[in-house]
């Protein structure tokens, strides 16, 4: 378990997010495929299997501004709506970590937040829109509220399960943007794939942190 992440343990915690997204992919573009274009899968693999890549080919010992070049470079490689809000969070993430070069409890914190108001600030979403916000804001705020224990698994922890939590209360939610908006009366009930996005990017630095 990682206690405080350095430079090199960045691959290991990116090659476990590619893990989960690609693993969920095909759920993902199943839950798609109801509600959009059915590619949400295929837009999580590609961009976040490119992100190892990516890191490696950089070498700014500036932590923050080694996420935030990856971000950037992430929105090129998948130029989608969701591949754009994801990398828009990520830049914004690694903003949050400008000056660092290990990452403590309060940092991977920080960078939650950032992701999240990324999001939030690229989509023009709110909470309670049934979007990926409504899954990595709890995330990001429980984060926020277990930074003080100073314990990096009790933060991921923490945003994991508020991450999961979030996706369930999508159940009860109106989609508001995109093709969802249009197809609003099938999503009564139904998690939001979005929001299972983000949950999954969560369950990956879980994973990354934790393994």
């Amino acid at each position: 378990m990682v206690k405080i992440i350095k430079q090199e343990d960045w691959p290991h915690i990116l090659q476990a997010i590619a893990q989960v997204m690609s693993d969920h992919a095909e759920e993902l573009c199943q839950m798609d495929a109801q509600m959009g274009d059915g590619d949400l899968g295929l837009t999580m693999k590609k961009g976040f299997c490119a992100l190892p890549e990516i890191f490696e080919a950089l070498t700014e010992p500036d932590t923050g501004k080694r996420l935030s070049k990856m971000g950037m470079t992430m929105a090129a490689v998948v130029p989608s709506t969701m591949g754009t809000l994801m990398a828009s969070g990520w830049m914004e993430g690694g903003k949050h970590l400008v000056g660092r070069e290990a990452i403590g409890a309060e940092d991977l914190a920080a960078f939650l937040q950032g992701f999240a108001d990324g999001i939030a600030k690229r989509g023009k979403c709110r909470p309670g829109d049934r979007t990926v916000l409504d899954s990595l804001l709890p995330a990001a705020q429980a984060a926020g509220s277990a930074a003080a224990c100073q314990d990096l698994a009790t933060v991921i922890a923490s945003a994991r399960a508020a991450a999961m939590q979030g996706v369930e209360d999508t159940r009860h939610m109106t989609p508001r943007y995109g093709k969802a908006a249009v197809f609003a009366a099938k999503a009564q009930g139904v998690r939001d794939q979005g929001a299972v996005a983000g949950m999954l990017l969560i369950q990956g630095l879980y994973n990354g942190i934790y393994e």
